[in-house]
């Protein structure tokens, strides 16, 4: 794996991309025979590998992303069997398999392949990516996906003007450049911008990061977040969470309802998958794990009762690390 780089936005990040691969080409004397991608065609590293299949007429493998998540957790542990395993893998934004923004994916598989399970319900992205940085409008956006008003006290509703609300509605009356997600990483936002922690974002994770940073670790109530057939349902969790904003309950403690409610959803699937398929190994991957109170409370229950677990040690759980997952799907598939 590479020096870190950071998200290939511009120039200067891409021209550091492709001068590392030429470094370390040149340093371990080798040359690729085969390339592994991203399955998004327009992220600049996705448009490299193309290009370069191409030119230099190699196979070029495009890897799901958070199959790749998956794969890089278990390699991460030197997870040499072929039996599959429940994956975890909570992220912020990669292409999925049917043109949706995953990001919140219950996956059941391994390096050769994988089953999605269970992921959170599909809901509008106003602005695609740049919703990132406007978790007010991410909130809004929900709350009127769900058919919940937007109650004029409400932090988000405040946060933007009459016009911007005015173009927000229409934007997802129409779907205007609205795609849809199941991102968990948007999901915090959501909940962030709804109890006023974080209403604009500098950087990508800002909300979440400021919504644990509040967590209060003494509460152990939780919100419950049911699930249906495949999909994991939001609008009980929002109405759960305006409820006790709108009764003064402290941001600290619905903070550690909402991570409270997700590890115990997390340990739902995971029991769930093991009646069906009898599976009791879950590794957990993607930059939402990077929280770590969510993952604690997460790996307690699991540990508790009786899960095997895996969690990244040597490559980072964000993106940073998927690369070593594209890397063994990659090999997986063009030795089967």
């Amino acid at each position: 794996m590479s020096h870190h780089i950071g998200d290939l936005e511009n120039f200067e990040t891409l021209n550091s991309f492709e001068t590392g691969i030429e470094h370390f080409k040149s340093l371990f004397r080798i040359e690729p025979e085969v390339i592994a991608a991203d399955l998004h065609p327009n992220y600049l590293s996705s448009r490299y590998a193309a290009e370069l299949s191409v030119s230099a007429h190699l196979p070029l493998v495009n890897v799901q992303h958070h199959h790749a998540h998956l794969a890089a957790c278990l390699a991460d542990n030197g997870w040499a069997s072929p039996d599959p395993v429940i994956g975890l893998t909570f992220d912020g934004t990669g292409l999925g398999t049917d043109g949706v923004i995953w990001g919140g994916e219950i996956l059941v598989g391994g390096y050769a392949g994988y089953k999605r399970r269970f992921h959170l319900e599909e809901l509008p992205l106003p602005g695609g990516d740049a919703a990132i940085r406007h978790p007010a409008r991410i909130a809004l956006a929900y709350l009127a996906a769900n058919g919940l008003d937007w109650a004029a006290n409400l932090p988000s509703v405040q946060a933007l003007c009459s016009e911007e609300r005015t173009v927000l509605r229409s934007q997802l009356e129409h779907g205007i450049n609205t795609p849809l997600t199941t991102s968990m990483g948007r999901l915090f936002d959501a909940v962030s911008a709804l109890i006023g922690v974080r209403q604009t974002a500098t950087y990508e994770g800002q909300a979440a990061i400021e919504l644990e940073n509040i967590c209060d670790p003494g509460e152990v109530k939780w919100y419950s977040i049911p699930y249906e057939k495949d999909a994991i349902l939001v609008k009980p969790l929002i109405e759960q969470v305006i409820h006790d904003w709108s009764a003064a309950v402290p941001n600290p403690i619905i903070s550690a309802r909402f991570h409270n409610g997700l590890s115990r959803l997390a340990l739902d699937l995971c029991q769930e998958i093991e009646r069906e398929s009898s599976l009791r190994t879950v590794a957990l991957s993607g930059g939402v794990w990077q929280n770590m109170t969510l993952l604690s409370k997460t790996l307690a229950l699991l540990n508790q009762e009786g899960f095997r677990t895996l969690i990244h040690r040597q490559v980072p759980t964000n993106d940073g690390g998927i690369s070593l997952g594209q890397v063994m799907i990659a090999n997986s598939q063009i030795t089967n």
